[in-house]
């Protein structure tokens, strides 16, 4: 065993360099105030804005402001809430009942008749099958 001998190098560890936010935080600053380091502060001209709410109205915006054309879901026409009613009246069948029968809820029977539903083909062409009635007119 006279003949073994062991050979170490030292290994040094070092910290990595700080990045450059690590440099910017407040207690990397204030600790080169204290070791008399000189310190430049730059002020950024957009720094703490929304550059693009502040930028005026964009191309988009305007074209939004100019467009004056009426947006809204079609409704559910006068002549097909009253087809409706009147064909489940005739049936003697409640706006449940109908709805249980096309398979939907209630709450779609209550919307076409009172005129809110945005209207569905399949919807209507399920009510026309289960009333027996043509509601669609000629298309």
């Amino acid at each position: 065993m006279a003949g073994i001998t062991q050979d170490w190098e030292p290994v040094v560890i070092r910290k990595k360099a700080p990045t450059s936010a690590a440099r910017k935080d407040e207690k990397a600053v204030n600790a080169a105030r204290r070791a008399g380091a000189e310190i430049e502060t730059v002020r950024k001209s957009q720094g703490g804005t929304n550059k693009a709410a502040s930028s005026g109205t964009s191309l988009n915006t305007r074209k939004l402001d100019e467009d004056t054309e009426n947006l809204t879901h079609e409704k559910v026409p006068t002549e097909l809430k009253k087809a409706i009613m009147q064909a489940r009246m005739d049936k003697k069948l409640t706006q449940a009942q109908l709805a249980q029968i096309i398979n939907e809820k209630p709450q779609i029977i209550q919307e076409y008749e009172s005129g809110k539903a945005i209207p569905n083909q399949q919807i209507i062409s399920k009510l026309e099958r289960a009333l027996g009635a043509k509601l669609r007119g000629k298309k």
